[in-house]
């Protein structure tokens, strides 16, 4: 295995847990982290960017292991190793949604996990320029941009990441709004009618195309507080054209400011 692999484990179970970083460190890896969810998982995959991505298929919260592995390949182009057990059968039936690089299955020794990471790394390599540019680009830039809010959402229109500059757009932090649908978190007025936008997120992605809404559009969040703002909304697709997410970028526009 390379000694440059950079590797993020996300496991509840801290004894499985340690026993792959253990074994993985051995073998000359960096281990960035042991996390327990796929919310954690997500937000620091963004900033990080690991190598590969070694995940439990049995992890807590709202999103389990299979659509968070999901995400992580689509959006962020990182290779996601499961560990799983021979009676996960219905996370198992589900696991080819992920498109992960393999399946550890527990107990497994340290020649097993090792392969396995091993031969990830080097398909994931072999196929990185067939996958075409980031949907986010830089990520790491993107969790850091300090006048751009972005928010990433599944294509139901529920909340997946923001970075910091769209935590204090919307006045609530990225715990609270994980896996809510959008407009439990914000909502968007017309300063020319006063009325509510109509939904900007389901119009983009049910045409499949970016839209943009600025000079006369405001948000406004839980907390009342409203300011106005350039939204611009377009569709994440896969490599077979079909709706993974949406992106929606907000910047404050203060030329409109009276």
């Amino acid at each position: 295995m390379s000694p440059a692999a950079r590797i993020l484990i996300v496991c509840e179970d801290s004894i499985i847990a340690n026993l792959a970083a253990t074994m993985l460190q051995k073998k000359g890896s960096a281990i960035l982290g042991v996390l327990k969810t796929g919310e954690d998982a997500l937000v620091r995959v963004a900033g990080l960017v690991p190598d590969l991505v070694v995940m439990d298929v049995n992890i807590a919260g709202p999103m389990d292991a299979v659509d968070a592995g999901h995400y992580i390949f689509q959006i962020f182009h990182v290779p996601v190793l499961f560990i799983a057990g021979s009676a996960d059968e219905e996370k198992l039936a589900r696991i080819r949604y992920a498109q992960p690089y393999g399946v550890v299955f527990r107990p497994f020794t340290v020649n097993q996990i090792t392969t396995c990471a091993d031969l990830a790394l080097y398909s994931h390599a072999d196929r990185l320029a067939t996958l075409g540019d980031l949907p986010v680009g830089d990520s790491r830039k993107m969790m850091d941009l300090p006048e751009e809010g972005v928010i990433i959402l599944d294509k139901r229109g529920r909340v997946l990441l923001y970075n910091i500059y769209a935590s204090w757009l919307v006045d609530m932090p990225l715990q609270k709004a994980f896996m809510r649908p959008w407009r439990d978190v914000m909502m968007f007025m017309s300063d020319t009618s006063g009325e509510e936008v109509s939904d900007p997120v389901t119009e983009a992605t049910r045409n499949m195309a970016g839209a943009i809404y600025d000079a006369t559009t405001s948000i406004v969040t839980t907390t009342s507080k409203r300011r106005k703002v350039i939204l611009k909304i377009r569709p994440i697709r896969d490599n077979h054209d079909r709706l993974i997410a949406s992106v929606m970028s907000l910047k404050e526009n203060k030329k409109t400011y009276r």
